[in-house]
């Protein structure tokens, strides 16, 4: 079974455990640790969470987006959704801290206050192929790949043209 536990830097902040907000929901509210800007003009920034969650070997925590982020905000994650994996829990870089990607399409630039309610986290189980051998093991946290990413890497060229145009 999950668990969503906060990492050692927001110790005692429990207002920024997760929680679902009707009986029937699906997804887990996770909130804004602290306040942030996020800027217009298609530069990625990292919301942290100040939150962590421990995951059986079958599961894995979908970060989808807000509908009112994108709607009323202008608040899109830039590469859909986010996946947290059960090894990415007490990783060596950040104690495996859940923290989130947003893109501000906005002309302004945009506050996100501490524990304002940011993204949408859904525990979903999954299976594995039959002939799947995977022995390899993390070695870090967020983008452990040890490879810094551009908007290059995340967006196709046609978004990369429609994204340069609109920010001239």
């Amino acid at each position: 079974m999950a668990k969503f536990e906060l990492v050692s830097k927001y110790e005692g902040q429990d207002y920024l455990l997760p929680k679902r907000e009707t009986k029937l929901s699906a997804g887990y509210d996770l909130k804004a640790a602290e306040d942030i800007i996020i800027p217009s003009g298609f530069k990625p920034v990292l919301v942290h969470t100040g939150i962590k969650v421990k995951l059986a070997r079958d599961q894995v925590l979908i970060l989808a987006n807000r509908s009112s982020n994108a709607l009323k905000r202008g608040l899109i994650i830039p590469n859909g959704i986010g996946v947290i994996d059960a090894d990415y829990y007490n990783n060596p870089d950040n104690e495996g801290e859940i923290m989130v990607m947003f893109i501000h399409l906005g002309n302004d630039d945009y506050v996100i206050h501490k524990g304002s309610r940011i993204i949408q986290g859904i525990i979903l189980s999954y299976g594995i192929a039959a002939d799947d051998h995977t022995e390899n093991e993390r070695k870090g946290g967020f983008g452990s790949t040890d490879q810094q990413l551009t908007l290059d890497d995340m967006l196709t060229p046609a978004e990369l043209n429609y994204i340069r145009q609109k920010s001239r």
